[in-house]
């Protein structure tokens, strides 16, 4: 069996892609055919410790959220608290302290309880749960984003993007098949949805069933021939079910829809095992 490499490859598949929570995802898998450091953290919320690379913080910047939270302690009223959360949920997001930026944006949320800003809330605590090191972290990060979500679909059940994020934290979580239900109903209202198929077809690959991520990938550049995560597991899940020749096609493409070294050695380590 070759070897899976563990590197997300594509930011836009980083949110499906979650590192730490891989054996309640493949448990979830199994059975699917079955039927930070240089700022302050936000009040309440717990240190954050995940290596994640945040972009580079300048002291301008460290100096405009700590003065913006001083305001928002003493704001005088609560529209000005709200509008203040509201800056620094944005301040924070753009440091990529997903976590704070939640946290904030859920402030915003309680004042203001629409599905916009609920789901602004659960989407910037699920950037922070996809980066989540440790089990305490991922438990506790997994919550919020349940509780935002449960409140968007609350107000709106067709929200798809909410659903599979949210499906993505029970699969993560005990109860994995929960998660897989919610992805397998985001598919019946929408074939193609992108982050649902990828999902599915990363469930199948983690539990071995490669026949069945194959035909997830398939589906998946099919809907989006340009998608770079969804070419390169279709050439694994190729791969590991002995179609060699269409693997080695199917990599060579790769290389083609992205300039990124680490991506282009993966995937000459897999062609050199091919050829």
């Amino acid at each position: 069996m070759f070897f899976l490499p563990k590197v997300v490859i594509n930011k836009e598949d980083q949110k499906a892609d979650l590192t730490g929570a891989t054996a309640n995802r493949d448990k979830a898998a199994a059975t699917e055919e079955e039927d930070h450091s240089g700022h302050d953290h936000a009040p309440g919320e717990h240190p954050s410790d995940e290596p994640v690379a945040h972009t580079a913080v300048s002291p301008g910047q460290l100096k405009v959220i700590a003065d913006l939270r001083k305001q928002f302690e003493n704001a005088p009223s609560a529209a000005r608290k709200t509008e203040l959360a509201a800056e620094l949920g944005q301040k924070y997001q753009q440091i990529s302290k997903f976590d704070s930026a939640g946290y904030y944006y859920e402030t915003v949320a309680n004042a203001k309880p629409t599905e916009k800003n609920f789901e602004k809330a659960g989407n910037q605590y699920f950037e922070a749960f996809s980066f989540a090191a440790t089990e305490e972290r991922t438990k506790f990060l997994s919550e919020k984003v349940q509780a935002m979500y449960d409140k968007v679909l609350k107000t709106n059940p067709d929200n798809l993007d909410a659903k599979t994020n949210l499906a993505m934290t029970y699969i993560a979580g005990p109860n994995p098949m929960q998660g897989v239900a919610l992805l397998r109903e985001v598919l019946e209202k929408d074939p193609n949805n992108e982050k649902a198929i990828y999902n599915m077809g990363y469930l199948s690959l983690q539990s071995r069933q490669y026949d069945k991520a194959a035909e997830r990938f398939r589906k998946l550049v099919e809907v989006n021939p340009k998608s770079v995560n969804g070419n390169f597991y279709l050439g694994v899940s190729l791969a590991e079910t002995g179609k060699n020749a269409e693997a080695i096609e199917v990599f060579k493409k790769v290389k083609t829809l992205k300039n990124d070294p680490e991506l282009h050695a993966s995937v000459d380590e897999y062609l050199k095992k091919l050829q």
